[in-house]
């Protein structure tokens, strides 16, 4: 049997045209305005902080930045795969700028706390998310003084709670002598609650008194012991905030610390706070010399 002729047959094979074009070459020019733009954003977007706003200012600029790379790869019919993952990704960025939203807007709190965070924790760098475990702790609740109504009395009152001054004025007495006053956003029971560890109980040693209506806001120490055991962080911010408003409390009583004898007291040196009395003995102690020469 002889082979076909395929020359005589005269078949003809054409050349089957692809799918997709081809890339043959890489493009000599730039690319367009929209490419550049869309790794602009990329990198401000990468640039975001920490935070439910860190968060939402992130993927945000991640959002259009793949949107600019969606229009790029649209318009070039050689980048399916890039039009693919850039739309898988914008949606992905979509839906958690969906979510931070919500969550941001879950996390609202009464006036009073507001000023408390803004005033109090904000600085120190506290997210909206440990604040809201703080708020937590203490259910949310906020406290009253009436005029002349004592939040805390000399040797009768435990020490049980950790309270921050809201609004009005606190006056702080020992013995029926005044020690200084305790204005908003100041801790009501710093030094009581630094005095004793968590298995300790004790007394105020001092009457804390409202001077005109007043709100305070209080936690309970066992619930937040077992916050402090659970965050490390707020743990580590309360101690901070705790023993800054015992030093200022401490500065502002060193300005009044004097003896009978009107000599002023350094709070921050207590080695030397009862020089006068043994300059006092010193001098006693010198034997006097008739005829009043040296000996």
């Amino acid at each position: 049997m002889e082979p076909p002729d395929f020359e005589a047959m005269n078949f003809t094979v054409e050349p089957v045209q692809p799918a997709y074009p081809t890339c043959a070459r890489w493009r000599e020019g730039s690319e367009g305005a929209v490419f550049h733009l869309a790794h602009i954003l990329l990198f401000l977007g990468f640039m975001g902080g920490s935070g439910y706003y860190g968060l939402l200012y992130l993927f945000a600029f991640l959002s259009l930045g793949f949107f600019c790379c969606c229009l790029w790869a649209w318009t070039d019919p050689c980048t399916t795969d890039s039009f693919l993952w850039s739309f898988a990704l914008l949606a992905a960025c979509l839906a958690q700028v969906l979510h931070v939203s919500y969550r941001l807007r879950g996390v609202s709190f009464d006036r009073d706390f507001q000023e408390l965070y803004g005033c109090v924790f904000k600085r120190l760098g506290v997210s909206l998310g440990h604040f809201g475990k703080i708020v937590s702790c203490c259910d949310g609740e906020v406290h009253a003084l009436e005029k002349e109504q004592c939040f805390a009395v000399e040797g009768k009152t435990a020490i049980d709670k950790l309270s921050v001054l809201l609004s009005g004025r606190v006056r702080v007495t020992v013995n029926g002598e005044f020690l200084h006053y305790i204005y908003p956003f100041q801790f009501l029971d710093s030094p009581e609650w630094d005095s004793l560890r968590p298995s300790e109980e004790g007394v105020f040693q001092v009457t804390l008194r409202a001077d005109n209506p007043c709100r305070y806001v209080a936690w309970r120490r066992k619930k937040l012991y077992l916050l402090f055991a659970k965050h490390r962080y707020i743990a580590k911010i309360f101690a901070l905030v705790v023993r800054n408003d015992i030093a200022e409390k401490l500065y502002s009583l060193n300005d009044k610390a004097f003896d009978s004898s009107g000599h002023r007291y350094d709070l921050r040196l207590p080695s030397y706070c009862h020089m006068p009395e043994l300059e006092k003995a010193e001098n006693l102690l010198q034997v006097p010399v008739k005829g009043g020469g040296a000996p």
